[in-house]
């Protein structure tokens, strides 16, 4: 490492050179101011990790900034200003771009900041070393708390001292455990894992919405299952859940969703890792302020998953397809093969999974107008006849035929 955090590293990405990177760089980058990438993008370019957002860090205050970009016909978004953060959009890609900043006061999320000019000190408010690194537009990489090192042992340690860090903001317990997921190996730092023990009480600090968001990220990540295993028993996971963790079908459910070829999906692996009963999707609902259609998958997958078993044969299969829809038979069948004790290369699990891509759900062809033919008129022994005429049907196995439709209708029309 060469003086003021430069590195012999150089990050080697087109994004750097070609695109809007460059020329919101090109703006930001001149006359006595300074912009680099920093973060996230920098960690995986770097290893080789996908990049799903370009963050910037630049000496010109807010106020610069939005005068630039303006100028260039870019459209500055304010999204954080108080905090010197502003979006702007180039060709509809955005780009967060903060001014260089001390935490004067720091009180949970919300810090006191002061705009500066010095790189190594902004690197040192960050929480992690693996996400302090920062390029210039020519790629040269700086590295102030030892990030570089740490990424290459795949190592997430806090910046600095880790109670403190963690004091700042208690969000960095969860962060510390969803950054080792996604990017460490083996065991976690061991300063950083007693920092979060030491300073657990602080989650009932955090709002649902961000304990929700990192915990939905760290389910996702390539390492959850054992970096779930070390939560749990450091006593951290049943606190954020408010019940026990189903550990061993959390990590089946890894297994079989790929046997499955469905992609990782954080709801059902939420199912997977607390939700056994309906009452445990209300608790999820309360306590993590899940969204609507997460709840519903939650209850859903609570109320049904204990009725689903290759055992019960195809047609029984199709009559619950039938009823839940695909999204919802999907979740089901995921969570009651992990919850079994088959293995996820058990072939009768993998083709109840595979009925929706083998079989459509069918529309149910009889209409009240069918019924109103047989006599029944409009009101309640209308639809209590197409009711018990959908059910026969199910039972019989959705047939299209239509001496069997005649036969259900009529069937139905004379109870």
């Amino acid at each position: 490492m060469t003086s003021k955090g430069r590195t012999d590293r150089r990050l080697d990405a087109a994004w750097l050179t070609a695109g809007p990177l460059p020329r919101l760089l090109g703006v930001l980058d001149r006359d006595d101011e300074e912009a680099r990438v920093v973060g996230g993008a920098v960690r995986n370019a770097l290893i080789g990790a996908p990049i799903h957002e370009i963050d910037v860090a630049t000496t010109a205050v807010p106020d610069e900034v939005v005068r630039r970009v303006t100028a260039a016909g870019f459209k500055p978004v304010p999204t954080g200003i108080a905090h010197g953060t502003i979006t702007v959009v180039i060709d509809k890609h955005p780009f967060e771009v903060t001014t260089l900043r001390l935490d004067v006061e720091t009180y949970g999320r919300h810090a006191k900041v002061a705009f500066g000019r010095d790189w190594e000190g902004d690197a040192h408010r960050r929480d992690f070393t693996i996400n302090a690194l920062s390029a210039t537009r020519d790629g040269a990489v700086y590295d102030y708390a030892g990030g570089l090192a740490d990424l290459e042992a795949r190592r997430v340690r806090f910046i600095g001292d880790a109670q403190a860090r963690i004091a700042e903001d208690y969000l960095r317990i969860l962060r510390f455990f969803r950054f080792h997921a996604a990017y460490g190996h083996d065991a976690p730092d061991p300063a950083g894992l007693a920092a979060c023990i030491a300073g657990r009480g602080g989650l009932d600090q955090l709002s649902r919405e961000r304990v929700r968001m990192e915990l939905m990220k760290l389910l996702l990540a390539p390492r959850a299952a054992p970096t779930l295993v070390v939560m749990a028993d450091a006593g951290l996971l049943t606190r954020v859940l408010a019940g026990v963790p189903y550990l061993a079908a959390f990590e089946a459910m890894t297994k079989v969703e790929a046997a499955a070829g469905t992609a990782p999906d954080a709801t059902q692996r939420l199912a997977a890792l607390a939700v056994a009963i309906p009452e445990d999707a209300e608790r999820l609902w309360e306590k993590l302020r899940l969204t609507n259609a997460e709840h519903a998958r939650l209850a859903a997958m609570g109320e049904h998953w204990r009725h689903v078993s290759p055992a019960t044969g195809e047609a029984a299969a199709r009559a619950l397809l039938y009823r839940l829809k695909p999204e919802a038979f999907t979740d089901c069948v995921l969570l009651a093969w992990a919850r079994s004790r088959a293995s996820d290369r058990d072939e009768r699990w993998r083709a109840l999974a595979a009925l929706p891509s083998r079989w459509s759900v069918p529309a149910f062809p009889l209409k009240a107008a069918d019924f109103i033919a047989r006599g029944i008129a409009k009101g309640p022994a209308l639809g209590e006849a197409l009711r018990a005429a959908e059910e026969a049907w199910i039972a019989a196995d959705f047939p299209g035929d239509a001496a069997s439709l005649k036969r259900i209708a009529d069937k139905a029309a004379a109870s």
